[in-house]
């Protein structure tokens, strides 16, 4: 199946990276990300529909967009040093999958994984989806890994603007415009091939990935395996205060740091992200995928589930949910 197909929407906003206001600071060892300020959402530049697989764009349930705070702003960290080694309730699994017993007309894959700790742990179907707008991550690293070998810069022009624009537009976002573009800067043959050197088996052209795949990828990148801190810390901080914080993020309570990659395509509905309270960090993949899109609201609802189940069980601090 092909990439996601992009969905028209007059009057896109999303926010400029010509406009940045952020601030990072490092803690926690190397890396700890922290959002100084919010920057404004600006029109496109270019004056020109953008492409996204927005629920606006493409006609699902207004709830979905409704940005919810997800508490302190400060993030996580990106090693093992300074972070709480975790683990995995064992009575999750029987939680878990009494939710997933509720999925009707629809499947639904899950994967959990301390960033500092354990295996990851899969649950539901564990067969590839596919990806939609979760797998721009991973093109993401490909271009910032071109960057840290030399092979390609952040101000290079890709499209109408630069690299570094293209980037935040794809993740922040979800522009698919830009997602093409950083695909063909990074080559579709060298996308499979990092791909391939950081585990994970990945045809663009066919846009599949398993649960457990992109917890591996969340996990390494959050364990600074696969970007320096600066390339790191960047990548982090588009996946917060995105355009779509109705799923993980709305479920996750207010005290629980959330970067996420939301993603959607006909009848695919998914969220991936790395949860954090304190010094201990989760990576969560929920993928679902169905006929159509005539039943969200059940799988919002069911995403909505498993995450308070989820942070209840793997977070056990008086604040976590607020």
């Amino acid at each position: 199946m092909p990439l996601d197909s992009p969905v028209r929407q007059v009057g896109r906003h999303y926010r400029s990276p010509l406009g940045w206001a952020r601030g990072l600071a490092l803690s926690w060892g190397v890396l700890a990300l922290v959002i100084l300020a919010d920057v404004a959402f600006t029109t496109d530049p270019s004056g020109l529909p953008s492409w996204s697989d927005s629920p606006a764009a493409a006609g699902t349930s207004a709830t979905l967009g409704t940005p919810v705070a997800t508490g302190a702003t400060a993030g996580l960290a990106a090693e093992p040093r300074g972070m709480v080694t975790a683990t995995i309730p064992e009575g999750l699994q029987n939680s878990i999958d009494h939710i997933l017993r509720g999925a009707e007309g629809y499947r639904v894959g899950v994967a959990l994984s301390p960033v500092a700790g354990g295996d990851t742990r899969t649950y539901g179907d564990e067969s590839a989806f596919v990806a939609a707008s979760t797998a721009k991550l991973i093109t993401a690293a490909a271009y910032y890994h071109l960057v840290e070998v030399g092979e390609a810069t952040l101000e290079q022009q890709v499209g109408d603007y630069s690299a570094a624009f293209q980037l935040e537009a794809m993740i922040n976002t979800s522009n698919n415009d830009s997602w093409l573009l950083l695909m063909a800067a990074v080559g579709y043959p060298d996308l499979i091939q990092y791909a391939a050197s950081i585990g994970i088996t990945y045809d663009p052209q066919q846009n599949l990935l398993t649960p457990k795949e992109m917890a591996l990828f969340l996990r390494q990148l959050c364990l600074g395996d696969l970007l320096n801190p600066e390339d790191t810390g960047q990548l982090l901080s588009y996946m917060q205060n995105t355009n779509v914080e109705g799923l993980i993020p709305a479920a996750s309570g207010p005290n629980t740091t959330v970067h996420h990659k939301y993603g959607q395509i006909d009848g695919s509905l998914h969220d991936v992200a790395l949860l954090s309270v304190r010094e201990t960090a989760y990576v969560l993949v929920i993928y679902t995928e169905g006929a159509d899109s005539t039943d969200l609201d059940a799988r919002i609802e069911m995403i909505h589930e498993l995450t308070e189940t989820i942070v209840d069980a793997v977070f056990p601090f008086p604040e976590a949910r607020g």
